[in-house]
């Protein structure tokens, strides 16, 4: 989590009984409150999901790199794993309920090697049932109201608790959650009627949400238990999971060029993609309903209201050069509007959003000013689809990095900052060539496979996109890809790692369609994907990211998450390890500054009030995070509220100080309101995200100025400067750029990460 979303807000947020499950989140992501298409219980599995099933572990068990055998203690894993993703806080299952259960621990290795999956959808099935029962039982407690005058406490995290004993116990743990929800209402100013309203319509749509889910879902949850039961970074990805992970990883699709989101029964366009068929047509805008959509000139409508949002998508994506039409309501005229028709061809589309970005920091200090470019870069991403049909648009991070460090020389920039802070990975073939944009020649990163060979990988072509001084930013969310360009900048001593540990991811996957396998290729079945741990790599110098991530050279406050996330608290992470060095030289060693650096850095940010007002920020979120328990008392709650009140309007005002008057968040979208962001308007939605944008960033600040120190410190001594600059200071030409022109001519392809689930873009 970055400053820039303001994690005290974000935290408080997060108390909502709507998180109450991961998976159970997630259907909330896709789904709607009043659907026309429910999922007829009790789900059962296809023969396509069982035949998925076993080639998943066929795969598993033959070439994953720690390959473990489908047995009876693979079993007891998987049925661990599988309650922890369906009932993680404990909140909907009883003891009695999972002794029940325990029949299932010893089983579930019989039933993917004989196709079939009863177990895991008996369970899958008593989840919804059990969901839908606790929200009843919270919709029923409305009707009575609450005694806020008890001493109440409700228990924020229930990871590491023991189920509820028996009903009793359970309703008890409901009431407090649905207590606690009032409450968080009734103390931003809500009546007793507004909260009704609002948590009876809360809970009701995530009924229906729950109803909604189908036996992909089953399938996909089981599978993921699995998957994730043999390493952290394996996974199962269901027939809908793949497409947009393939779409994350091409940054491009076949559609319309829109973003779509629900709320309540309806599907509403959140963005419109530059350059989409959808802002094209200039008949689509923010905020309009999506009530039906039809197929070519002349194909029936389909009433999507109440649909998941997937299933949406699904309607609206489809091949490039054929027609969609779509029925929508404008926002403005809200859902009882006139109806309008329109008519798109869709296109390939292609995901900016997601792409390298550019940006110029100028700073002027003692009198001095020079220009600082940044790169920021979300993913490693890249189409090797298309690059292998002869697209000679293909999205590739090193490609467009490459053309951004062109503008950037042409700017006059003096330094480059590559932020990676929270990019999870990606390709690692783009990894690779990235890193070859800054050293002239030699191996970037070291690969070995499950039988203990090492192949060396880098780069092979002359010349740099860059040789001036360079600066990495990482944090806690730089994992894998990231972590090997940050590990090969550092071992060349080309340039400064600042920032945060980084994740500690040093395993690489590979994406396997299990369409491939398929007997029956006539029928056209879809198994979905299976990413697979296949490799570890490491360091030039020999050494492991596994584990350990990468230390920064100048290390920045934490904001105390890594005991929550990164590698080491994954209970099955592979140990960390070293092999032999590969045979390179380090062109540079910026590191004879860093003492210097650190002075300058360390003075400088002592006098920054936006440095403190960070500080002070993340120790309030840390003091915040570390809660177990919260009262449900209004006085004491109302006590409380008012400290964080005045703490946060402090922090408002301190940020307009520094901000020369404009303030990144408005006061009101500061405070707990009590509501989850689809209850609140689109309109207030999209300003936070955009002010959180436009929010001043003092660690990319900081970071520039770090490497403005670093760009005077090597002028005022030209001796050193060619011990510190790479090639004795000379600047490199473009010529590495040639070497991104080719790629791998075959899948699957290596990666190190998949990028995170993003919105849903048609």
């Amino acid at each position: 989590m970055t400053l820039r979303f303001r994690p005290l807000l974000a935290l408080l947020v997060a108390l909502s009984v709507t998180t109450t499950a991961v998976f159970a989140q997630s259907a909330a992501d896709m789904g709607a409150s009043k659907p026309r298409k429910v999922s007829t219980l009790p789900l059962q599995p296809t023969a396509d999901e069982a035949n998925a099933a076993l080639i998943s572990a066929h795969l598993l068990t033959r070439f994953h790199y720690d390959a473990q055998p489908l047995d009876d203690a693979m079993s007891e894993k998987i049925y661990t794993r599988y309650f922890k993703l369906l009932d993680g806080e404990k909140v909907f299952f009883t003891q009695e309920d999972m002794a029940k259960f325990a029949k299932y621990k010893d089983q579930f290795d019989n039933e993917i090697w004989n196709k079939d999956m009863s177990g895991s959808f008996d369970i899958f099935n008593q989840y919804i049932l059990r969901a839908i029962d606790r929200m009843n039982y919270a919709r029923s407690l409305l009707k009575q109201g609450f005694d806020f005058t008890t001493q109440d406490t409700y228990t924020i995290d229930r990871k590491k608790a023991d189920w509820p004993k028996d009903q009793n116990e359970l309703n008890d743990l409901w009431r407090k959650r649905t207590m606690n929800d009032w409450l968080r209402l009734k103390l931003a100013g809500k009546s007793d009627d507004d909260i009704r309203k609002t948590l009876d319509k809360r809970y009701s749509n995530y009924i229906d949400r729950m109803k909604q889910l189908d036996d992909q879902d089953a399938l996909q949850t089981f599978m993921t238990a699995y998957a994730n039961s043999t390493d952290p970074h394996t996974d199962y990805m269901g027939p809908r999971a793949a497409e947009n992970f393939d779409i994350s990883m091409k940054l491009s699709l076949e559609g319309i060029g829109a973003v779509l989101q629900q709320r309540d029964d309806y599907t509403v366009i959140r963005e419109l993609v530059p350059g989409g068929p959808a802002i094209k047509s200039g008949k689509l805008h923010v905020g309009d309903y999506v009530m039906g959509v039809g197929q070519g000139e002349s194909g029936p409508i389909q009433d999507v209201v109440g649909w998941r949002i997937d299933d949406v998508v699904n309607l609206i994506r489809g091949k490039k050069d054929t027609t969609v039409r779509l029925e929508i309501v404008p926002g403005d005229q809200g859902t009882d509007g006139k109806h309008d028709m329109v008519t798109m061809v869709r296109k390939k589309v292609t995901i900016e959003e997601q792409a390298a970005k550019k940006k110029v920091i100028q700073i002027t200090d003692n009198g001095v000013t020079r220009k600082i470019g940044v790169i920021e870069l979300p993913m490693f991403y890249s189409d090797f689809g298309a690059r292998s049909e002869g697209d000679k648009n293909f999205k590739s991070a090193t490609r467009d990095v490459a053309k951004l460090l062109g503008e950037l020389k042409t700017e006059g920039v003096q330094g480059v900052v590559i932020d990676l802070r929270n990019n999870g990975g990606g390709s690692l073939y783009e990894a690779n060539e990235l890193t070859g944009l800054f050293i002239d020649k030699g191996p970037v990163v070291q690969v070995r496979d499950a039988r203990g060979q090492v192949q060396v990988q880098g780069d092979d072509d002359p010349g740099m996109a860059w040789s001036g001084p360079l600066a990495v930013l990482v944090n806690r969310g730089t994992a894998s890809a990231s972590e090997i360009f940050s590990a090969a900048i550092q071992d060349y001593g080309r340039g400064l790692i600042i920032g945060t540990q980084t994740f500690g991811k040093g395993t690489v996957q590979t994406l396997i369609d299990l369409n491939r396998f398929a007997a029956d290729t006539d029928n056209k079945p879809d198994f979905g994907a299976l990413k697979m741990t296949v490799q570890e790599f490491f360091r030039i110098n020999g050494g492991s990211t596994q584990l350990r991530g990468v230390t920064p050279d100048l290390l920045y406050p934490s904001n105390g998450d890594d005991k929550d996330f990164g590698e080491s608290t994954y209970d099955n992470a592979l140990p960390w390890t070293q092999i032999a060095p590969a045979d390179y030289k380090p062109v540079a060693d910026m590191k004879a500054y860093l003492p210097q650096l650190t002075q300058m850095h360390d003075a400088r940010v002592a006098k920054s009030p936006a440095w403190q007002l960070m500080l002070d920020e993340l120790n309030q979120y840390k003091k915040l995070a570390d809660r177990t328990s919260i009262s449900l008392n209004y006085d004491q709650r109302q006590t409380e509220r008012k400290q964080l009140d005045a703490m946060q309007a402090d922090f408002r005002a301190r940020h307009k100080a520094i901000d020369g008057g404009t303030a990144d968040v408005s006061d009101d979208d500061q405070l707990d309101d009590g509501l989850n962001p689809s209850e609140r308007s689109l309109k207030s939605e999209l300003k936070q995200q955009e002010d959180a944008k436009k929010a001043p960033d003092p660690q990319l600040q900081e970071t520039a100025h770090i490497l403005f120190d670093a760009v005077g410190l090597i002028g005022s001594n030209p001796k050193l400067a060619a011990e510190v600059l790479p090639y004795g200071g000379k600047q490199g030409d473009s010529a590495s750029m040639a070497s991104t022109s080719n790629g791998p001519a075959s899948l699957p392809t290596p990666m190190t990460q998949p990028a995170a689930a993003g919105s849903s873009s048609k």
